[in-house]
């Protein structure tokens, strides 16, 4: 039997926004340890069907395990969410559900490479069948592309410090291991008061680089509102600032009365094309997890769920 932990953040709240029934047709594009697809399942029986995908080999196997008590009731594909739309036919589902976090068990398995508490290879892909590593990145890339990865995917205001200290290094040796990484950016951009280790930003853009994970979301948002009938809703549970405002500017478009023409870049009022709304907001802001739940779960102290109905 595989391990592998995760526990499904907002659990209730996405419950609340999907609104589970007997014979719905429902999709869990992230179902990591199957959590959240457990209890889509468990609210739609006893004929609730379920449509449920990871693109990390290690959660579907888990999830098969786990979720073999409903066998019949679901089908379990290794795959990206944002394929979605190549698997079922416009308008099958009632609820879509994209959970977006690195699980428990990517964190804190160190031959993943996604953590620098426990050294490991620098590896960050959640697909392992992807050839592109984070060592591929740090030891083939020219520090300007390094240094935009790490300003554009991690904020780092140190980016380009950075980049040229990964550079200069990795002349003398290859820049294999987590540990490497993180004690060579410890170094060029100390702690110097902060709460986080000066790292976590340039691992945290490495990761979303190696993952393509912001054109998949893309990708994936639009797939899901293509697969949702009438009256269906799209969950979507972010972690950080880049993700929630690619789920935020989706949704406000979506909800909007027209269209601009490919390209634009700037709303300006006589370009714009009338047609109508394609979804309703169903909250305004978005649901965090109550405090309870970050006692139980620290991991779980940023994320964010937004829901969206489609008209």
């Amino acid at each position: 039997m595989i391990t592998f932990s995760h526990q499904p953040v907002l659990l209730a709240e996405v419950l609340a926004a999907l609104r589970p029934r007997d014979g719905g047709r429902y999709f869990d594009g992230c179902c990591g340890g199957a959590g959240h697809s457990a209890a889509i399942l468990e609210a739609s029986g006893p004929t609730g069907f379920l449509y449920a995908c990871d693109q990390d080999g290690d959660a579907v196997a888990a999830a098969t395990e786990d979720l073999a008590r409903y066998a019949g009731r679901f089908e379990l594909r290794r795959m990206n969410f944002s394929e979605a739309d190549r698997w079922a036919p416009p308008g099958t589902f009632d609820g879509a559900l994209l959970d977006l976090g690195v699980s428990s068990h990517q964190l804190d398995t160190a031959e993943r490479g996604f953590s620098f508490q426990a050294d490991g290879p620098l590896d960050m892909r959640m697909d392992r069948r992807c050839a592109r590593t984070a060592a591929d990145l740090v030891n083939d890339r020219p520090p300007s592309e390094l240094a935009q990865i790490f300003w554009e995917y991690g904020d780092e205001r140190e980016s380009r410090r950075i980049a040229r200290a990964i550079c200069e290094e990795r002349t003398r040796y290859r820049i294999e291991s987590t540990r490497q990484l993180a004690s060579l950016v410890a170094r060029i951009a100390p702690r110097q008061g902060r709460r986080t280790h000066p790292a976590t930003r340039v691992f945290q853009a490495l990761r979303i680089a190696v993952n393509d994970e912001l054109g998949a979301l893309q990708r994936g948002l639009r797939a899901a509102m293509t697969l949702l009938k009438p009256g269906g809703r799209l969950a979507v549970i972010s972690f950080h600032s880049l993700e929630d405002r690619v789920v935020k500017e989706f949704m406000r478009v979506a909800c909007r009365d027209y269209d601009l023409p490919p390209g634009t870049t700037e709303d300006l009022p006589h370009l714009r094309m009338p047609r109508a709304p394609r979804g309703t907001l169903v909250a305004r802001k978005p649901v965090r997890p109550a405090d309870a739940e970050v006692e139980s779960n620290p991991r779980a102290r940023s994320a964010q769920l937004r829901v969206l109905e489609k008209n």
